[in-house]
């Protein structure tokens, strides 16, 4: 038996995990009462609005895929796109080279709480009221302060005094902001939710059914007080990260007329296994060209490239930076991504010959079909500095970075600014969700909503033509990236977890631990992590520290020593800190249901059973 610091869970009635309890006791609580895994995931992932504010919001984004029986998984695509203003032009009018990372210019249309509805319209089975019940009482009786969410209250306080007034009202009241072990509450949020509430029960009042009514809920968002508040609010300039004030440039008009969609995944077979990923306008297939490079190293996986050596660390490490290489050259929201060649086994060998014993200090995307890559401007913007990290992306594992470039940590924190949410039910139905955007530190607070809008629009590019330049109505790039993998053609297993662009370097991870050695889920997802920050951050002001590698120091000081020979600019991470990685599985043929949850960060749960 294999110690791990949690149990690994086992039954037949339902399985969720989750990065915060209290989401995976919500989500639960509807598998209890009935539900399935769409409302289950639905009350989850509201409940984690309330419960995480500093890793996501109600007006943040959403990706998630999703399988029923008998059907492929699929796609539901809730990231907002850039609102009509929003062009490389207006930008450029303002003096700005990059989107800002905070305030209101570089918020999409919001579609986390879209995708929430859309997907319980379309596939739960019971009310808005039924699944927003746990929620609205998180956010009116209170969240207990942890110490991640006290340490970016106390992070944002002296910003939110200063310039973003209906912030501080509710985070950091007289300038205060609220300390661990204390109860936040959050009464407009609540009072939103009831106000959406009311909008179904009047349609409901009127003959609608469920679903018609949980579409009156979601005109009652785009084109009711929610959308009216969102409009007027982005009106007013506030401080953004460009050191200058600035209103938005979303309007009621591109609320009323976006809508999430659904979408087939983009997929790879690896040795018996299927994994799905989102489309191209996410970092998703990089995962999936990890996986198509790996599977072509000669004995990967065994002898001195088994799990855990310091082979096996050095050559994933070297296929990340060619899989995200390809991801800044080829990827984004529109019709022209060469997406057959790159997940071709064919292209995938050819990149696997691009490793060597000794660690690349270049960044080199390839050419599918013979194409000539371009790349964004990657000029390391000089030292590292803290502030480029501090609140304004989604940073990770700050402290290790700091480290290897000689830095103090300001506080000693690593970061994370997503959450993740996986649920199985009895019936075989499998959900695995990332959403994220508006937190805390992204743009001030709408007061009579309750919630700020996100800043996904820092991830496109103002250099034009590019696969991800910014343009009206096309997604970012963005890194949200949840995970389900099949076999056999029956969904049998969901993970991901925050971490901006390591979301799709701690998953692989994690599903190589399972795929390759048969690790239990626990098993897997404790297994000492790492990862490269070699190309730049997909956030703003989209830094890029050339050979760097984050390790944890259970990895070993002969792994760490190893990997340096190799010419990897090392930062040693603590024992516990990268990754935050949450789990689902399930066996068909034994009717068996197992969730794990990862220790790192002392939120995340898994319950079941």
């Amino acid at each position: 038996m294999v110690f791990t610091t949690r149990p690994e869970l086992a039954g037949t009635f339902g399985m969720v995990s989750a990065t915060h309890w209290i989401g995976a006791q919500a989500a639960m609580a509807m598998l209890e009462r009935g539900g399935n895994a769409v409302d289950a995931a639905v009350a989850g992932g509201l409940a984690l609005q309330a419960a995480e504010p500093q890793q996501n919001g109600p007006g943040g984004d959403l990706t998630l895929i999703f399988a029923e029986p008998g059907s492929p998984p699929r796609v539901l695509c809730a990231q907002g796109p850039a609102p009509e203003r929003a062009d490389v032009a207006a930008f450029r009018d303002l003096g700005l080279d990059q989107v800002p990372g905070t305030g209101l210019l570089a918020a999409v249309i919001p579609g986390a709480t879209l995708g929430w509805l859309t997907l319980l319209a379309d596939h739960g089975t019971l009310s808005f009221a039924d699944v927003v019940d746990a929620p609205v009482r998180v956010a009116e009786e209170g969240v207990p302060v942890t110490a991640r969410l006290a340490a970016a209250l106390e992070r944002m306080a002296p910003h939110f005094v200063r310039h973003w007034p209906s912030s501080a009202t509710l985070y950091a009241p007289g300038g205060v902001p609220h300390p661990v072990g204390s109860l936040l509450r959050n009464p407009a949020l609540a009072a939103t939710w009831r106000g959406l509430v009311q909008a179904e029960a009047s349609a409901s009042a009127r003959g609608a059914g469920r679903r018609e009514a949980v579409a009156a809920v979601v005109r009652e968002w785009t084109e009711g007080f929610v959308g009216k508040a969102i409009d007027a609010f982005c009106r007013t300039p506030y401080r953004d990260s460009s050191g200058t004030d600035h209103a938005g440039l979303l309007t009621a008009t591109d609320l009323a007329a976006w809508r999430p969609h659904y979408e087939d995944t983009v997929s790879v077979d690896f040795r018996g296994w299927t994994v799905h990923k989102c489309g191209f306008w996410s970092q998703g297939p990089s995962f999936l060209q990890q996986l198509t490079i790996l599977d072509a190293v000669p004995g990967f996986g065994e002898g001195r490239l088994a799990p855990g050596t310091e082979g096996y660390i050095h050559t994933i490490l070297e296929a990340t930076k060619l899989a995200l290489a390809d991801r800044d050259a080829w990827y984004g929201d529109g019709p022209d991504v060469p997406f057959e060649e790159l997940l071709s086994p064919d292209y995938g060998a050819k990149r696997a010959r691009l490793i060597s014993d000794e660690a690349s200090l270049e960044v080199r995307p390839g050419s599918p079909g013979g194409r000539m890559p371009r790349l964004p401007d990657l000029t390391v913007r000089g030292e590292f500095e803290a502030a480029g990290v501090n609140g304004l992306g989604e940073p990770n594992a700050v402290r290790a970075l700091l480290e290897a470039n000689s830095l103090p940590d300001p506080d000693g924190r690593a970061r994370t600014d997503t959450v993740h949410l996986d649920v199985v039910d009895r019936w075989g139905m499998m959900v695995s969700a990332m959403p994220s955007g508006g937190w805390l530190s992204s743009s001030p607070v709408i007061p009579e909503l309750g919630f700020p809008l996100g800043t996904r629009l820092q991830m496109a590019w103002l250099e034009e033509g590019l696969p991800n330049t910014l343009a009206p109505g096309r997604r970012p790039r963005t890194t949200l990236s949840p995970s389900l993998a099949t076999r056999g053609g029956e969904a049998v297993l969901a993970f991901g977890s925050p971490g901006g662009d390591q979301q799709d370097q701690w998953q692989p991870h994690f599903f190589l631990e399972v795929a390759l050695r048969g690790a239990g889920l626990q098993e897997a997802i404790e297994a000492p992590a790492f990862h490269s920050v070699h190309l730049p951050s997909s956030f703003y002001p989209h830094e890029a520290q050339p050979g760097v590698a984050l390790v944890e120091g259970r990895a070993g000081q002969d792994v760490v020593d190893g990997l340096r020979r190799r010419g990897h600019r090392v930062g040693v991470a603590g024992d516990w800190q990268i990754g935050r990685l949450c789990a689902v599985a399930r066996d068909p043929e034994a009717g068996l249901l197992r969730a794990g949850a990862d220790p790192r960060g002392m939120t995340a749960y898994a319950v079941g059973r």
